[in-house]
C-alpha cells in the first residue's frame, strides 16, 4: 500500500467521508483511515438518527455532499428524505437506514477514487522538525503503518490527531463537564396506528402543533412526550433513566422506530473507565426502556429490539482552539462571515451533564448562522485541518454545530481546502476564502454571498 498522499483523513465518520470525497473529487490523492470495518461513524456505529436539520424554516440551507447522500439514500429506499418534524423541535428531520448508509458510503468512495484503510487505529501524529503535521502512525492487523501527506485532516470527532500534534484543546463547559452520552436503538414490530390513536385521544401527551384529529401514523414522524405514561412508570420505580419525556422517531420503514432515550451522565468520554461504564449502563437502560414500551406505550406490545448501536453516542468531548472560535452569540445572532463554509439553524441544545432536562436556545425564526473556515484551522499547528464536532467553538456553540448535516458540510469544506493546499503548496491558514467558497458553492454547498461583512 502506498504511504504518501496529497490528503490523509483520519476518521471515517460522516465528516471524514465528506472530507475524503471532496478532496478526491478535486484531484487530490486521498487516503481515508477508519477504525471500524465500515464508514459513517456516529450515523452508523452510534446509529444516531434522524439527521437534524437541513432546513431553516422552509429554506434548505444544507446542500453539497450531505444532500447528495440523502438523495441517493432515497433512491435506494433507505430514506424518506426530509420530512416535517411532528415534535416541532426543528423544521425537518431526515430518517435513514444505517445499513444502507454503510453500503452507499463504500460506493461513493469507490466512485471518487478514495483509497480506504479500514480497521486502522490512529496512534500518533507525525511531525516535521518545525512541528508541522506530516502524517500519522496507524495500527493495523499487519502491524504499524506510517502515512505522510501534504495536508492531514483530523475527523476523529475527539481530536485525537490534533491532541497528539500539540494543538491547544478545550473540553466541556467552564467546569470541564460534557453533555451526557446516549445509546441509540431501533424497535421493530411497532403499530404506529395504535400510538396515533392514543395521542389523538390524549392531546396533551404529545409536544406538537398538529391538531389532534390529524395525528395519524403517517404524520407522527417524531414523538416527544407521553408524559403521563412516563411519569407513572417513574413513580412505580419501573424506569430509572434520567429523561423527562419519551422520545422516538420514524425510520424508513412503517413498523420501526429509532429511540433516543438512554442517558449516561457525569462521564468523561475520553476516560476509558468512564466510557466502559457508559456502554454497560446504557445497554441496561435500553432493556429497561424496551420493557417500558412493551408494557405501557400503545402500539408497542409486540416490539422487538431490531438493533442497538455498535457504540454509545458521544455528544461532546474535546474541541480545538482554532484561528477563530465560534461563540454562543455568533449562533444566536445568526452571524455571517466572509470565510463561511457552512450554515446551520439547529438550536443550542445542551443536555444536562448530570441529570434530566435539556436547555434549548433558538435562533430567530427563519434565521441561520454561518461557520467560518477559520474554525477548522488550528491556531498553532501547520499542515492540519479539523472537521466534525471537534472544530473550534465554545461549549455552547458546539451544542448546535455538532449535528450531522453540519459536520458533513464542514468535512466537505476541509477536504476541498486540503485539495487546494496540496495543489498550490499552501498552508491551510493561507487558503483564499473567496476561492474556497466559490468551489463549495459550485459543488452545491448552500452558502450566502455576504457583501461588506466584518470578519
Amino acid at each position: 500500500m502506498e504511504t504518501t498522499y496529497d490528503v490523509l483523513v483520519i476518521g471515517g465518520g460522516n465528516a471524514g467521508c465528506a472530507a475524503a470525497l471532496a478532496a478526491a473529487r478535486h484531484g487530490a490523492h486521498t487516503l481515508l483511515v477508519e477504525r471500524y470495518g465500515f464508514l459513517g461513524g456516529t450515523a452508523t456505529a452510534a446509529m444516531v438518527g434522524p439527521w437534524m436539520t437541513f432546513h431553516s424554516g422552509r429554506e434548505r440551507i444544507v446542500g453539497g455532499i450531505a444532500q447528495e447522500i440523502v438523495e441517493r439514500l432515497v433512491a435506494m429506499g433507505g430514506s424518506p428524505g426530509h420530512v416535517h418534524d411532528s415534535s416541532d423541535y426543528v423544521p425537518t428531520i431526515t430518517p435513514f437506514d444505517p445499513e444502507l448508509h454503510k453500503a452507499l458510503l463504500f460506493e461513493m468512495m469507490a466512485e471518487s477514487g478514495v483509497r480506504l484503510l479500514l480497521h486502522g487505529y490512529f496512534l500518533d501524529a507525525l511531525r516535521d522538525d518545525r512541528g508541522a503535521v506530516r502524517g500519522a502512525r496507524v495500527a493495523t492487523v499487519g502491524g504499524l503503518r506510517e502515512f505522510e501527506a501534504a495536508v492531514t485532516i483530523d475527523a476523529s470527532a475527539d481530536a485525537y490527531l490534533a491532541a497528539a500534534a500539540g494543538v491547544e484543546l478545550q473540553q466541556g463547559d467552564e467546569r470541564g463537564r460534557v453533555q451526557p452520552a446516549s445509546l441509540m436503538f431501533r424497535l421493530s414490530h411497532v403499530d404506529l396506528e395504535a400510538t396515533a390513536a392514543y395521542v389523538r385521544a390524549n392531546p396533551d401527551e404529545m409536544r406538537t402543533t398538529i391538531p389532534p384529529a390529524e395525528r395519524t401514523a403517517h404524520a407522527l414522524t417524531a414523538v416527544a412526550g407521553l408524559y403521563e405514561l412516563w411519569n407513572r412508570a417513574r413513580t412505580r420505580g419501573e424506569v430509572t433513566v434520567p429523561r423527562e419525556l419519551v422520545s422516538f422517531f420514524i425510520s424508513p420503514y412503517p413498523d420501526e422506530v429509532t429511540v433516543n432515550m438512554t442517558r449516561v451522565v457525569d462521564i468523561d468520554p475520553l476516560d476509558p473507565e468512564d466510557l466502559t461504564r457508559a456502554e454497560v449502563e446504557a445497554r441496561g437502560q435500553a432493556l429497561e426502556l424496551l420493557a417500558f414500551f412493551r408494557r405501557d406505550v400503545p402500539g408497542f406490545a409486540n416490539a422487538r429490539i431490531a438493533a442497538t448501536a455498535t457504540q454509545i453516542g458521544i455528544r461532546e468531548s474535546r474541541r480545538i482552539v482554532g484561528v477563530y472560535t465560534l461563540t454562543r452569540d455568533d449562533v444566536l445572532s445568526a452571524r455571517t462571515f466572509e470565510d463561511a463554509v457552512a450554515r446551520s439553524a439547529y438550536p443550542i441544545d445542551i443536555h444536562n451533564p448530570s441529570g434530566s432536562g435539556t436547555a434549548t436556545q433558538r435562533l430567530p425564526p427563519g434565521a441561520s448562522y454561518e461557520i467560518p473556515y477559520r474554525c477548522l484551522v488550528p491556531a498553532n499547528v501547520e499542515r492540519l485541518l479539523v472537521a466534525g464536532r471537534c472544530i473550534s467553538t465554545t461549549h455552547e456553540a458546539l451544542a448546535s454545530t455538532r449535528l450531522t448535516p453540519t459536520v458533513m458540510t464542514l468535512g466537505q469544506a476541509a477536504g476541498t481546502a486540503a485539495a487546494l493546499c496540496a495543489a498550490k503548496a499552501l498552508q491551510p491558514r493561507d487558503v483564499p476564502a473567496t476561492e474556497l467558497r466559490e468551489m463549495l458553492i459550485d459543488d452545491g454547498v448552500d452558502l450566502r454571498r455576504p457583501a461588506g461583512v466584518e470578519m
